[in-house]
């Protein structure tokens, strides 16, 4: 089996490309394993890298050698990493973090196990889904995977508003999407939305925000959507309605920090929680803005599916499976 580190050097607030280049030759050489690393250039370099060297290494066939990718970085290049893998045999990605939110590790661990280069190497791969989505904005067509999370509406506007402000001094992680929580809303804008469930059903209206889910974490480990599964072949689609007041928000965001909200009777009519397979949303309004696993761009509608056991995860040695 072949390793190949990939390096974003522009994730997190700081460069930690040097400490980890170290880091990763001494334990790698220690282990005696066969690596390479490379250094991401640009957005989309992962995604790009992994498919070459994929198709390069002949990587098309069942009994084609494995190979093992570890991403550097964050969610986004969580993200970057499975649209690259997806569709090769007997490939593993995994992530060392190093971004600010982290989300998508947090369903396995934590992120001392992630950090620790060894435990990684040694560990071992298992099954989890992706979301594929296929998006439209003015006749173009953008056709992907998701790894964690999408977000509409609040969340994604809470995201975007996280981008600015982990660049004021002393602001990142959870910090900034605590700022960035309350910034928001105090605008309190609602999203008008046209949503087809998998069993036909319809919900045509305002939201607040709407979470369409793999895993079970988002803005540095806001439990938002607590059901969630990597693994069950299904979405979790978390719909809170409009007219939703600041003060319920406020008494309630608590408990949605720590995924306990939907315990609580206060959400019952406020909060419609669904597991699906597919989903279709689009805009009643000119656009809506899409957050994919921390990414935004403006969309007209979109189709969500979930894809069952689409990649193979590395869980490092220790942590829960």
């Amino acid at each position: 089996m072949k390793y190949y580190f990939v390096l974003n050097p522009v994730s997190g607030r700081k460069d930690h490309s040097n400490s980890f280049l170290r880091l990763i030759r001494d334990t790698a050489e220690r282990l005696g394993i066969d690596y390479e690393i490379y250094f991401t250039k640009h957005s989309g370099d992962a995604d790009d890298y992994i498919r070459r060297v994929c198709r390069e290494s002949g990587n098309i066939r069942e009994d084609s050698e494995p190979l093992r990718f570890y991403g550097i970085g964050g969610d986004g290049t969580v993200n970057e990493m499975v649209n690259g893998a997806y569709g090769f045999p007997n490939v593993e990605v995994g992530v060392i973090p190093q971004g600010t939110g982290n989300d998508y590790i947090r369903n396995y661990g934590s992120q001392r196990d992630f950090t620790n280069i060894e435990k990684q190497i040694l560990g071992e791969s298992v099954p989890s889904d992706l979301i594929r989505y296929r998006a439209e904005y003015k006749g173009e067509i953008t056709e992907r995977y998701c790894a964690n999370m999408f977000n509409i509406g609040f969340d994604c506007n809470v995201v975007d508003t996280t981008n600015r402000v982990k660049e004021w001094r002393g602001f990142n992680g959870s910090a900034a999407y605590l700022t960035s929580v309350f910034m928001v809303l105090a605008k309190k804008k609602e999203t008008s939305l046209r949503i087809e469930y998998g069993d036909g059903t319809l919900w045509d209206g305002n939201v607040l925000l709407l979470s369409i889910a793999n895993g079970c974490f988002c803005g540095g480990g806001i439990k938002g959507t607590p059901r969630a599964d990597l693994r069950d072949g299904l979405m979790d689609v978390s719909l809170v309605k409009g007219g939703v007041t600041r003060s319920y928000f406020v008494k309630l965001f608590p408990k949605y920090m720590k995924g306990t909200h939907l315990e609580d009777k206060r959400t019952e009519g406020v909060i419609d929680y669904r597991h699906e397979k597919t989903l279709k949303v689009t805009a009643n309004d000119e656009s809506l803005r899409l957050c994919v696993d921390g990414e935004i761009s403006t969309q007209k509608s979109v189709e969500f599916e979930v894809v069952r056991d689409a990649i193979r995860f590395i869980v490092p040695k220790g942590a829960k499976v």
